[in-house]
């Protein structure tokens, strides 16, 4: 039996947006049989931060930090006419006609195809996030070394 195919993807932004593409992308690859990994990192990791509450660190400019990037899937801000709320609100209404699925709903579309989401170390370690803010769906926490290592072995390998 030939081996999957595989895929990865680098998610890098926190906006609502750009997860919804990320998550699309890799539901149908998942869908199409191949092998799928997201690793997130930076302010993508924030997609996979859990909904309340926000991250406790240790030095003050890394609880500021987590203070103003509380992150979570619901959070999310858009990436254009954002608009203080108002443009999110808007890009929700029209999804909900025609029963476009949210990011959260997507994330977990995705799990259960067999998704696997990787949380970046380095940038949790720069950050001061811990792995106790991240929701459980997060499959392991790793490097950049094994990024690589998957996108190697990868036919596709997207950055959003």
């Amino acid at each position: 039996m030939a081996d999957k195919e595989k895929m990865t993807l680098i998610l890098f932004s926190g906006e609502m947006d750009k997860a919804l593409s990320a998550f699309n992308i890799a539901i149908g690859g998942a869908s199409a049989g191949m092998e799928v990994t997201i690793f997130f990192t930076f302010w993508g990791l924030n997609v996979i931060k859990k909904n309340e509450g926000s991250s406790k660190s240790k030095g003050v400019m890394r609880n500021m930090l987590n203070l103003m990037n509380r992150g979570g899937a619901k959070r999310l801000p858009l990436s254009k006419f954002h608009m203080a709320g108002v443009g999110k609100a808007m890009m929700l209404g029209l999804m909900k006609d025609i029963n476009f699925p949210q990011v959260d709903e997507l994330l977990s579309m995705a799990k259960e195809l067999g998704v696997k989401f990787i949380a970046c170390t380095n940038t949790m370690g720069m950050m001061g996030i811990s792995k106790e803010a991240f929701i459980p769906e997060v499959d392991s926490f790793a490097g950049v070394a094994t990024y690589i290592a998957d996108a190697r072995e990868s036919k596709i390998n997207l950055f959003i």
